[in-house]
């Protein structure tokens, strides 16, 4: 039995939501989302919520059955409320900074790492150490923010690198002599 699964998803106000067989369109203030269910979970849209259920008892079905109402309710919150991730940067001379569709990032390599911002993804940089990433699809938030901390992730004994604000970087001890 789902534990996530069994809780509808409550659609607030201000946000439309509407199910057409598998399709689950919601469309809100900051702009429209829709997922498709997979084929082993049925959905519903009733008294003000969208309600998701396995169709069978396989091990699939209750698997994709958390999942599905999980993806509903991140469409619904990024339509009403979107997502952000933070990114900060620890190192001398690393920085960073937006120019147009362009992310630059400067991480101590011998030349500077240009992104190019996806469509649907906001970034803003409001200190040259500190990267923030917003939009309305949780996926590609994270997505985005994952590949600009890839770029060059925090080490353990300086703590050098780009990590998320709330990340917790296990230190370790430097050579002994």
């Amino acid at each position: 039995m789902s534990r996530v699964g069994k809780k509808p998803v409550a659609v607030p106000s201000g946000v439309t939501a509407t199910v057409d067989g598998q399709m689950v369109k919601v469309k809100g203030t900051k702009g429209e989302l829709s997922f498709r269910v997979p084929d082993e979970v049925s959905v519903a849209f009733e008294d003000g919520a969208v309600s998701v259920n396995p169709r069978d008892t396989s091990k699939t079905a209750r698997a994709k059955w958390g999942l599905s109402r999980a993806q509903v309710a991140n469409l619904v919150e990024g339509v009403s409320k979107g997502f952000e991730k933070r990114l900060e940067i620890n190192g001398v001379g690393y920085r960073a900074a937006v120019a147009g569709k362009v992310l630059k990032l400067s991480l101590g390599y011998s030349h500077d790492i240009d992104y190019e911002i996806p469509a649907g993804v906001t970034i803003t940089t409001p200190k040259p150490t500190e990267v923030v990433v917003t939009g309305i699809d949780k996926q590609k938030v994270g997505q985005t923010a994952a590949e600009i901390r890839d770029y060059r992730g925090p080490e353990p004994y300086k703590g050098k690198g780009v990590k998320y604000s709330d990340e917790f970087i296990f230190r370790k001890e430097g050579k002994k002599k």
